[in-house]
């Protein structure tokens, strides 16, 4: 291998600045395991990382992309052998190691996972971050015993990744998902993922008493904020509230009371620092029991190195809908 195409993330004059340049496998971050990367994705941290919207880079210049799936080209490691197929996700990937927008990539080999049986590096990459996390998610609710029977699951930023993969797996799994989101065009599709309804979210009042009616059995919020607190409040005894996004704010403003009358949960999902045994189960998961039914339909658009930057500023600004998956370079497989 010489030289390659990379996408990398420099600060200049206060400002992210990103453009597809080459590069070798000298000059990327340290690491024992190499793989030519054949597919990654676009998550919303990424375009905050892109764009610069988050402070998600820890330095610069980087190569950006905390996904990447395809094969492995060397290896220290006897149990990952040349022509393995692989994904790497979380950890320190693309935030503060040179991550999965490139055709090679240099990684710890802690840090990488067999790809599961029967599935693709492009499903893997369709799935990604977004879906793993989802899968986490679950992991999370049923080891706080939460169960389908418990009434109504809400997901609030329903038409993003998290969202969209969420509708689908939990309604594959018997949940009666109910899909928030504030984008008319969109309810139609997210009923089409397996959402029992969609609550447009510029009808909710979130400006309600301490503690309100209980209408779900729990939920996964993607947004934060004002809605977050108002599900504490409007959630179901024992009900388990899955915080896992921040797209609207950071800040959580509310009371005891939903936790010491009704024994709601808020449960955190760092899917970067997931323990690396629990993060083999659950890709394995999503290629069994947990695998999303619609992918195809969840998957919007395929892209290629070139047009992250554009995607990226389309999905902060809010006019994305549905994933994108990038194809990085062609299988030699």
């Amino acid at each position: 291998m010489n030289n390659f195409k990379v996408l990398r993330v420099y600060r200049e004059n206060e400002a992210n600045q990103s453009r597809v340049e080459s590069s070798t496998i000298d000059a990327l971050s340290a690491g024992d395991i190499v793989i030519k990367v054949t597919h990654s994705s676009v998550n919303y941290k990424d375009a905050l990382a892109i764009t610069g919207a988050g402070n998600i880079l820890r330095q610069f210049p980087l190569i950006a992309g905390i996904d990447a799936a395809g094969y492995v080209v060397s290896s220290p490691d006897k149990t990952l052998q040349e022509g393995d197929a692989v994904i790497v996700t979380g950890h320190e990937f693309g935030t503060n190691h040179d991550g999965g927008y490139a055709e090679y990539a240099r990684i710890p080999v802690q840090w990488v996972v067999p790809l599961p049986n029967g599935m693709s590096p492009q499903t893997a990459m369709s799935i990604g971050t977004a879906g793993f996390t989802v899968a986490l998610c679950v992991q999370r609710l049923e080891d706080n015993f939460q169960r389908p029977e418990y009434g109504p699951f809400i997901v609030t930023g329903a038409s993003g990744g998290v969202g969209s993969l969420a509708i689908d797996i939990l309604s594959k799994l018997g949940y009666e998902v109910v899909a928030v989101s504030r984008k008319p065009q969109v309810h139609d599709r997210l009923l089409g993922f397996g959402a029992h309804a969609v609550l447009d979210r510029n009808t909710i009042d979130l400006s309600g008493t301490v503690l309100e009616r209980g209408q779900w059995g729990g939920g996964i919020d993607n947004v934060g904020g004002d809605m977050l607190a108002w599900l504490t409040r409007t959630t179901r005894a024992w009900g388990n509230i899955i915080s896992v996004g921040m797209a609207e704010k950071t800040h959580l403003n509310t009371t005891v009371m939903p936790f010491i009358l009704r024994g709601i949960s808020i449960l955190g999902v760092s899917s970067a620092g997931c323990p690396i045994q629990m993060r083999h189960a659950l890709w394995k998961r999503l290629a069994t029991d947990l695998a999303p039914r619609y992918l195809d339909e969840i998957v919007t658009q395929v892209i290629a190195l070139e047009d992250i930057k554009e995607y990226a500023e389309a999905l902060i600004a809010g006019t994305v809908i549905g994933r994108a998956v990038v194809r990085i370079s062609e299988s030699s497989n």
